[in-house]
């Protein structure tokens, strides 16, 4: 297994902890189980959507819970019916638990089944206060002058 070794980039870096510890945690986890195989599509500067290949699952068997900056996708099946005799069994019938990480201000919009695909649709939305404004040089030094001005008229 290929390690890749952040310690570089945590000495040379303030704040990105979390980051590096999501990078690490992600690398083991990937020995696991890929079960159900999914897509992550970028559908827009800060829109994505997840699609599971869940065949066999009906919506209540499903279950999809969105915490903050993470993402659980859990699916349930019942036991094979005793009943049944089945020669080979080449179908998964057997429940799964799937995470995603979410960066911060990404929330699920929507979600949906049809033809044994689960979507699951995905929206950054950056609050306002956050998003970059444009300081103009001086602006502070004009702003009281002209608050001066009106105060003295």
């Amino acid at each position: 297994m290929n390690r890749f070794d952040f310690t570089p980039y945590r000495r040379t870096t303030v704040g990105f902890d979390r980051l590096f510890d999501l990078l690490e945690r992600q690398a083991r986890a990937q020995g696991g189980d890929n079960y159900p195989p999914f897509n992550i599509e970028r559908r827009g500067d800060d829109s994505y959507r997840i699609t599971l290949a869940v065949a066999g699952f009906k919506p209540e068997e499903l279950d999809i819970t969105a915490q903050q900056n993470l993402l659980v996708v859990k699916g349930s099946k019942a036991d094979l019916d005793e009943k049944q005799q089945f020669l080979h069994v080449g179908i998964a019938n057997r429940g799964f638990e799937r995470r995603f990480e979410l960066a911060d201000f990404v929330r699920v919009e929507a979600a949906d089944l049809a033809d044994g695909l689960l979507t699951i649709d995905l929206l950054r939305e950056v609050p306002e206060a956050m998003k970059p404004k444009k300081v103009l040089i001086g602006a502070q030094k004009q702003l009281s002058v002209i608050e001066g001005d009106a105060n003295a008229a």
